[in-house]
């Protein structure tokens, strides 16, 4: 064999040597990460699967209970319904229209009992001697208009005709007026954060991302491609929400499903400022880009620095401040209802 030959040999055995490790590298860098096997003790008997339960990152947990906020004056309309005779709770409900919502603003009723003489949504088994009436000033759909005021005076005129009781509404310009100034100062103070975390080489797949984010306190929510962290509070919005592509999540074989963004996301006025929501979801970002090999970033896919973080936490604290010099402290029951 000449040299020249063997040169050429010598060249297209490199050439496959180096095609056969670039195929290699580039399915292992297209191949998603997996979770960790488990690791038990074939002895231990008391290891034991149990379901996780759901959560809603804007509504209590199944099976617990939380009793619904009563109507407040702060951001709600209210109409006084006199009645001459109690009123059973029966008959209250009854009377009550088939839809509590006026327009896109909710709509309730209360009843004053007339043992406890506590305002409550009516109940069956209890009697009532007054009404009131009410619709929320302003949602995160905007404030409320007069065409919904109209609807508010109908429905409640309907309920107290039924119970023979007689309502006092508010005058409607007045209380347009308030719902506007209301949804100006919510506009202005609301506030829903999220980072983005991106896989710097490696995908991963839902179960790896699953693993990493449930050693840190997360839970599958109840949505596909959604877990959160729940709060410390029972029945209370879960404090940071973690979403990823929904059909990775139901593919029929998730292991394969390959994963390069996720988003760590903090509704400010639903979370209780005592729940450190904006150090905890810092400390997130921070922790799953470390053991997942990913960079934090914005929408915009640029990396947010460590000093940035810092400046939008000092920002929140300002606005914890605001809500609670105006009595809708983050996480209370009347913030939850306005930034909704």
């Amino acid at each position: 064999m000449s040299g020249f030959t063997l040169g050429l040999a010598l060249i297209g055995g490199l050439i496959l040597v180096v095609l056969v490790a670039w195929n290699a590298w580039t399915t292992r860098r297209n191949t998603p990460r997996q979770p960790e096997a488990m690791r038990m003790d074939p002895t231990d008997s008391t290891v034991s699967v149990q379901p996780v339960t759901d959560f809603d990152p804007l509504a209590a947990p199944p099976n617990l209970t939380e009793k619904r906020p009563g109507l407040d004056a702060l951001i709600d309309v209210l109409a006084a319904i006199s009645v001459e005779a109690p009123v059973s709770g029966e008959a209250a409900l009854a009377a009550m229209p088939p839809t509590r919502r006026a327009g896109s603003k909710p709509f309730a009723v209360e009843g004053q009992n007339e043992a406890t003489l506590n305002w409550e949504t009516p109940m069956a088994g209890q009697r009532y001697t007054a009404f009131q009436a009410g619709v929320q000033l302003a949602n995160r759909t905007g404030a409320l208009n007069e065409i919904e005021y109209s609807e508010f005076v109908s429905k409640a005129q309907a309920f107290a005709d039924a119970i023979n009781g007689s309502p006092d509404f508010p005058e409607m310009l007045d209380e347009v007026a308030r719902a506007r100034e209301l949804d100006q100062f919510a506009s202005a103070h609301d506030a829903q954060l999220s980072f983005t975390l991106r896989a710097k080489n490696t995908a991963w797949s839902p179960g790896y991302l699953q693993q990493n984010a449930a050693r840190l306190g997360f839970v599958p929510g109840a949505i596909p491609g959604r877990m959160v962290l729940p709060a410390a509070t029972p029945g209370a919005p879960a404090v940071l929400g973690l979403a990823y592509d929904t059909q990775a999540a139901m593919a029929d074989d998730p292991a394969q499903s390959a994963l390069r963004e996720v988003t760590l996301s903090l509704d400010v006025p639903q979370v209780d400022r005592a729940e450190q929501p904006f150090v905890r979801m810092r400390d997130t970002a921070i922790t799953l880009a470390a053991s997942m090999e990913g960079s934090i970033t914005d929408d915009n896919g640029q990396v947010i620095r460590a000093e940035a973080l810092d400046v939008i936490g000092a920002d929140l604290e300002q606005l914890y401040d605001t809500l609670e010099a105006r009595d809708i402290a983050a996480g209370s029951p009347l913030a939850r209802r306005l930034f909704s």
